[in-house]
Order: structure tokens, then C-alpha cells, then sequence
């Protein structure tokens, strides 16, 4: 299939905490609910090779929050719905004490409920060890962080891991050669739709705190939401200008 386009779901954490990296429950399940109604296929990034539809939806989680299990799973696993969840390697069982982490932190899955989710069907993708700007670290370190994330995971679950996610959506020409060296895809936090003409290490994603609004998260799933994506990639471009860094 020569043309696709790809609209890969950004989440972080399904609670009430405060901040744009949470999304309250009751939100996420009206998210939900209006995906499952559009009737788009929901694929993970392994369809990208070969996507069954013009028009595909990847639901992606970075971090591993604690909550993914208790809240967010229940409502995807009723809708049939299998998503990925991004994971930094080194953290899990802890919390996102990371720079630019919640206050308070949130906690992270252990491996005991990873390996009982991946039992399930969920999709597991690597998201570094440590959580760090991939972007600042030495050669040495930046294959470490890239490389060992995967394979602590692999070996945990006994499967291949074949897709990452750089933390931050942080990344340069370096970060990117090296994901491409051992991982199928890649996904950052660059806000719009993925397509055939995007790099499959540096895909864009859609950040779903800027769909909190069920009516504007259905004119988006119908095919109606290309205006308001473009007044919020503006801002955001001018945003990242004025910090110096495109993320």
C-alpha cells in the first residue's frame, strides 16, 4: 500500500494528576469510546510494514505508568484494542523521578505486571534505560541507553522488541542512527499524522491532551480536524523556538 497515513496516540499516564502528560479516566474512555465508533482499524507499529487500511490508528504509552494497568488496559481490552507501551528499562517498579518528572511522582509498572500484560497481548516497545536526553549523551552511552533498553525487555518477555521511543521525543542525527541499527520504528513527540514520506525512525504522533474535547477528537477521527492541527503545530513551533529546541 503505496499511500497511508498513520494517526499514532500520544499518552503518558490515565489519572487525575495535574499536568499535560495525564489525561483523566473518564476522558480517555470517551477518547476510546469515539475511536471505536469512527471504526478505524487499531493496529500496533509491527502494521506499519504492510498497514491493513489506508488509515490506521496506533494507541502508544510512554513511561509504563502504574496506572496503564489498573485503568487504562481495562478500557482498551474491551474494545479489543491492543496498544504499545513504551518503557524505560532501568526505572520500572520505580517512578518518573526524571528530570521534568510529575510532582509528586507517579509510580511505574513492576515487571511481575509487565510480563502478566505482555500474557494479555499488550505491545511492548523500548524507551531507553535511564530516561535521558538521548540527545546530550556520549557515543558510549547513547548505545547503551538504546541497545540494553531492548534487550532488558526482550529477555523479561521472552520476544523480540522491535520498536522504540526516544524519551522526550529527544533525538539528533546520532540518536536516530543508532535506534535505526536495532529497532523497526521509532515514534517521537512531533506533533501530526505519520505517512509514507516520514522518516519510520522519527515518526510524528498526536498528542492526545490537545483532544480532551470529545467534539474536536471526533471531527479528528472523521477526517475534519486538519485546521485545528495546524493552529497547534503553529504554537508549537513558535514555542520550541523561543526554548531553542524542537521539542
Amino acid at each position: 500500500m503505496s499511500a497511508w497515513q498513520a494517526d499514532i496516540l500520544m499518552y503518558h499516564s490515565i489519572s487525575d494528576a495535574p499536568g499535560p502528560t495525564s489525561i483523566a479516566p473518564e476522558v480517555f474512555k470517551a477518547q476510546m469510546q469515539a475511536l471505536a465508533d469512527s471504526g478505524l482499524p487499531v493496529v500496533t507499529p509491527d502494521a506499519l510494514a504492510n498497514p491493513p487500511a489506508p488509515r490506521v490508528v496506533i494507541i502508544s504509552f510512554d513511561d509504563g505508568f502504574e496506572d496503564f494497568a489498573d485503568t487504562a488496559w481495562p478500557i482498551l481490552r474491551d474494545h479489543n484494542f491492543t496498544p504499545i507501551v513504551y518503557l524505560p528499562s532501568g526505572r520500572m517498579g520505580g517512578n518518573d523521578s526524571w528530570a521534568g518528572g510529575n510532582i509528586p511522582t507517579r509510580p511505574l509498572m513492576d515487571w511481575d505486571r509487565i510480563e502478566t500484560l505482555a500474557g494479555e497481548g499488550v505491545c511492548f516497545g523500548a524507551h531507553s534505560v535511564s530516561h535521558p536526553d538521548l540527545s546530550t549523551l556520549d557515543a558510549e552511552a547513547l548505545e547503551e541507553e538504546v541497545t540494553r533498553s531492548g534487550q532488558d525487555i526482550a529477555a523479561r518477555l521472552g520476544q523480540p522488541v522491535r520498536h522504540f521511543a526516544p524519551p522526550y521525543g529527544a533525538s539528533n542525527n546520532s540518536v536516530l542512527r543508532q535506534i535505526a541499527l536495532h529497532y523497526d520504528t521509532s515514534v517521537g513527540t512531533r506533533l501530526g499524522v505519520a505517512g509514507p514520506k516520514d522518516d519510520i525512525h522519527d515518526l510524528p504522533r498526536l498528542e492526545m491532551f490537545y483532544f480532551t474535547d470529545i467534539t474536536r477528537w471526533q471531527a479528528h477521527l472523521a477526517g475534519r480536524g486538519g485546521p485545528y492541527l495546524a493552529a497547534r503545530k503553529m504554537m508549537r513551533g513558535l514555542r520550541a523556538a523561543i526554548r531553542g529546541k524542537p521539542w
